[in-house]
């Protein structure tokens, strides 16, 4: 495939649009809420990188630094946390603020449900925040992860006591792996990928990403005016346009969704604008590891549909670039140590704000020296061997403009 940038713009939707009520302020600050009882919870930073938006030609750029999220390097936890949170709690016959963390992992509530098996399928980064959850709650955890999975990020998953093994299979398949365990063992899938029948979890763990942009509106000086998403089945995309727009309104950021060349499903949705979802199948031997998803969350495409204005299919050297830029940045900004996913959306920015081949990208995104942007950068390095290689070596780097 030829490596490229593709851009889909929408005008945006007037009449009826999906319902936002689930990604409301006061929703997600509930949800919040449940984030904060945890003991390592702290707000994660927001990265002040001015310089770097001054040398691009924009007016401000900030970015919500996940590398600092629960000790575990990545924003996933939040999803898989507050899903398993919410399921114990339906057990219970309890509301999730009834219970919090040390409630939650209580040797009274374990000894009343008895054991429950939590099972997965990831890339690594949503796995070892079920795992880790898991383990919190001294139950198990199953995680199937894809052909190609980091062996970093598979040990990770393991050490928090988790059963997780590499499988030959791409992310959709070891979906419906996990999904077919679940159902032949009693276990509990625990996955953002939303169908017909399997709606609730996925669901909850929007809501539970939407904490990363409940902290972002307390942290921001002034209303973005692009907002930039990286998106693998959408769901952490869908979480952050919903809680804006409900925010907002019509007056809500231009928000930009970006996924890999080789995994654009929502790119393909969009495209072909026809009220089905479409599948990218095969490998996806993109280096955004996290965001070789083929199949769109149907939750998450909905939000989507009625509230991202433009979506971007992306060359894997673009989030090389935006590695290296974030874990470089000019004198007096910032630094963020992000991984490939992570860097995805920055790298976009910097290639289409630099690269007068994508003037028209330029312009069509409508960015210029007044512009403020938001970007999330979802993971540190979580495959260290990899980010050297990028960072150091120069993996991917290599493109003609």
């Amino acid at each position: 495939m030829k490596e490229e940038f593709k851009l889909i713009h929408r005008e945006r939707k007037t009449g009826p649009k999906y319902g936002l009520e689930f990604l409301n302020k006061e929703t997600v600050g509930k949800v919040c809420g449940f984030h904060q009882s945890f003991p390592v919870y702290e707000k994660t930073p927001l990265a002040n990188l001015d310089g770097l938006a001054k040398e691009l030609g924009i007016g401000g750029l900030r970015v919500k630094d996940e590398s600092y999220r629960f000790g575990l390097n990545a924003f996933k936890v939040l999803g898989g946390s507050f899903a398993i949170g919410n399921y114990l709690a339906q057990k219970l016959g309890m509301d999730i603020s009834q219970l919090p963390y040390d409630k939650m992992v209580s040797d009274e509530v374990r000894e009343t449900l008895g054991e429950i098996t939590f099972v997965t399928a990831t890339d690594g980064n949503h796995g070892r925040g079920v795992a880790w959850t898991a383990n919190q709650l001294k139950q198990k955890a199953v995680v199937y992860m894809p052909k190609g999975s980091a062996l970093e990020r598979l040990n990770n998953i393991k050490a928090e006591g988790a059963d997780a093994s590499i499988t030959d299979m791409n992310y959709d398949e070891a979906v419906r792996l996990a999904n077919s365990q679940a159902e032949k063992n009693g276990w509990v899938m625990v996955q953002d990928t939303a169908w017909d029948g399997y709606e609730d979890i996925p669901t909850w763990i929007m809501q539970g990403y939407a904490t990363m942009g409940y902290e972002t509106l307390e942290q921001l000086e002034e209303k973005p005016t692009h907002i930039f998403l990286q998106a693998g089945v959408g769901s952490l995309a869908g979480a952050i346009t919903g809680l804006f727009s409900s925010v907002y309104g019509e007056d809500r950021p231009v928000i930009t969704i970006v996924e890999p060349n080789k995994a654009d499903c929502l790119f393909r949705t969009a495209e072909a604008d026809d009220g089905r979802l479409h599948f990218v199948t095969g490998d996806m031997n993109t280096i955004m590891a996290g965001l070789a998803c083929g199949e769109p969350c149907s939750i998450g495409w909905k939000v989507l549909n009625d509230y991202a204005d433009n979506f971007i299919s992306c060359p894997d050297y673009a989030a090389a670039k935006g590695m290296r830029m974030l874990g470089n940045p000019p004198k007096g900004d910032d630094r963020v140590i992000s991984g490939e996913s992570g860097a995805a959306t920055v790298g976009c920015i910097a290639e289409i704000l630099t690269n007068p081949a994508l003037d028209d990208l330029k312009k069509a995104l409508k960015l210029d020296e007044n512009s403020k942007v938001l970007c999330f950068s979802t993971e540190g390095d979580t495959d260290k061997e990899n980010y050297k290689a990028i960072v150091w070596d120069g993996k991917d780097a290599s493109y003609n403009k």
